[in-house]
């Protein structure tokens, strides 16, 4: 065919290509112009634009989105979910180390914010700002009486670093409200809830979480102590429910040798990633203990199973929760975010320590209820794993996936009839109120105690506390017979001594003087004893 008998053709073809486009364009308008979503769009946008173009009355289209977005979320694993935009920074401030605000920590006391504490060198401090005052005001604002929420104290207290806030406060003993202006400036929050020395040779470290700090307050916690002349270490990770993997695999490090396997993650469309020490541990010779429960979760376990794969170290206390999933946090639109699971971990050993999920989400969550009504609690015996889940690590310990960790040495709770009474008072929050209560009643007496020291030597629980006790829980219906009531005037005497001391002190005052009663430490302080450093 020549030349000029090929033109006719391409321009026929160019011409129906072009009309079959317009053609298109054409339809989608008309399919847009009635209220129906483009071609290609999926179920979700085409439900969307019909609702929001046809629907009888004025629809929030925003909140419909998130509505929606909540409802997918939940049809897959309890460890998937939406981030709102309200939710975001209370979300992610406590991983991230620090956030911007006045540096108080408060509670909602008989619809009234009271401080417990001001942070040392922090904003509040340094304009007088006292803990037991009472906030009233904010901003001209009256915060008291009106059945105000923690979300809405944080809201109105935190604000980006150099913004003022007005506050009036409250202050026993003052007549009339006192005045504050704070500047709000940068508040460092912390992973290590205490570090120190339990006698000459065994040095206890408490980590709450797994943040961006965590593993450089680590690193000064092990070298403060190990100048205290530390041998042995107790490293509790009871009630930390996680945070950033690399900080886990980062604290792992310093215990196992360079190379060793710490944890693998894999997900469908997630290629497997192995993460091994990197380096020569300043940990790695010292003999180790760490305390785990059913609170420790996640991040907390990769460190616990790294360890014990590695046959490194004791794990002692109860099984952990049996989280082995990764979320990834992706954002969205507006200050918004999903946390999705992108892949499970792994111990070295090959195990998922993830335990079932079936679907039901409460029941999932309420798992660690069930191992109370179980007897799991109680006793070792009445937890059942599955053969097809054993795995054995280098040293021949026989461990097992499937849910959770189990610790080396379990140690159950005591089922002791004659503590009902007082678990009833404690668990009521009696005890912890009438805590409360008693140091704001006598702080000026009570601030005379320069340091914890001093307080665990020279404050007692005395028989006049201990019957106000009683008498607020026999208010409440709980009552308890003579021996009863002997076991918990024993018990009071350390809780009750410790939360007011942390009232004083923080976290600082509270420990040492818990310690006393803590089954799962004195077990641990008691293998450490027995082995050599």
């Amino acid at each position: 065919m020549d030349k000029n008998r090929r033109t006719p053709a391409l321009y026929f073809i160019i011409a129906f290509l072009l009309g079959l486009i317009l053609g298109i364009y054409l339809l989608k308008g008309q399919i847009e112009k009635q209220g129906v979503a483009p071609y290609g769009a999926s179920k979700f946008d085409a439900v969307l634009s019909l609702i929001n173009k046809e629907y009888v009355d004025t629809v929030d289209v925003a909140k419909i989105e998130e509505d929606a977005i909540v409802a997918m979320m939940e049809g897959l694993d309890p460890h998937s979910q939406y981030v709102s935009e309200e939710e975001f920074n209370a979300m992610n401030d406590p991983l991230l180390g620090s956030f911007e605000g006045i540096g108080v920590s408060f509670r909602i006391e008989k619809d009234t914010i009271a401080i417990i504490n001001t942070i040392k060198g922090g904003p509040s401090e340094k304009v007088g700002i006292m803990a037991g005052d009472r906030i009233i005001f904010v901003d001209d604002s009256l915060v008291a009486g009106v059945k105000i929420k923690n979300e809405d104290v944080m809201r109105r207290l935190k604000g980006p670093k150099n913004t003022k806030v007005n506050l009036q406060v409250m202050r026993r003993g003052v007549d009339g409200l006192i005045n504050y202006t704070v500047t709000r400036d940068v508040i460092p929050t912390y992973s290590v809830d205490i570090a120190h020395m339990l006698d000459d040779e065994i040095g206890y470290i408490k980590l709450n979480k797994f943040a961006a700090t965590t593993y450089d307050e680590f690193i000064k916690a092990a070298k403060d102590l190990r100048k205290q002349g530390m041998k042995k270490l107790i490293f509790d990770l009871r009630g930390n429910t996680g945070g950033y993997m690399s900080a886990a695999v980062d604290i792992a490090d310093e215990f196992l040798p360079k190379g060793s396997l710490i944890v693998y993650t894999e997900g469908r469309n997630r290629s497997r990633r192995y993460m091994t020490a990197r380096r020569h541990g300043m940990l790695e010779e010292i003999p180790l203990a760490v305390l785990i429960d059913s609170e420790s979760a996640s991040a907390s376990e990769i460190v616990a199973g790294a360890l014990q794969d590695n046959d490194c170290g004791t794990i002692i206390g109860r099984r952990s929760f049996g989280k082995g999933l990764v979320q990834e946090q992706m954002m969205l639109t507006e200050n918004s975010a999903i946390r999705l699971t992108v892949a499970r971990y792994y111990t070295p050993t090959g195990r998922s320590i993830q335990k079932p999920f079936k679907g039901n989400r409460e029941e999932y969550l309420f798992e660690s209820y069930e191992r109370y009504e179980n007897g799991e609690l109680f006793n070792q015996d009445s937890i059942r794993f599955d053969d097809s889940l054993k795995y054995v690590t280098p040293k021949g310990k026989v461990v097992y996936g499937g849910g959770g960790i189990m610790p080396d040495i379990y140690v159950p709770l005591v089922d002791d009839t004659t503590e009902y009474y007082f678990n009833r008072i404690v668990n009521s929050g009696i005890l912890f109120q009438y805590a409360f209560d008693y140091t704001d009643k006598h702080r000026q007496e009570l601030n005379q105690y320069k340091d914890v020291e001093t307080f665990n030597k020279n404050f007692h629980i005395s028989s006049a506390m201990f019957a106000e006790l009683v008498k607020q829980a026999d208010e409440k219906g709980i009552k308890g017979n003579e021996q009863e009531k002997a076991v918990a005037r024993k018990e009071s005497d350390i809780l009750l001594k410790a939360y007011i001391a942390r009232n004083i002190f923080d976290d600082a005052g509270f420990y040492p003087i818990y310690e006393k009663m803590d089954d799962i430490l004195q077990r641990a302080i008691q293998e450490l004893k027995a082995e050599k450093p």
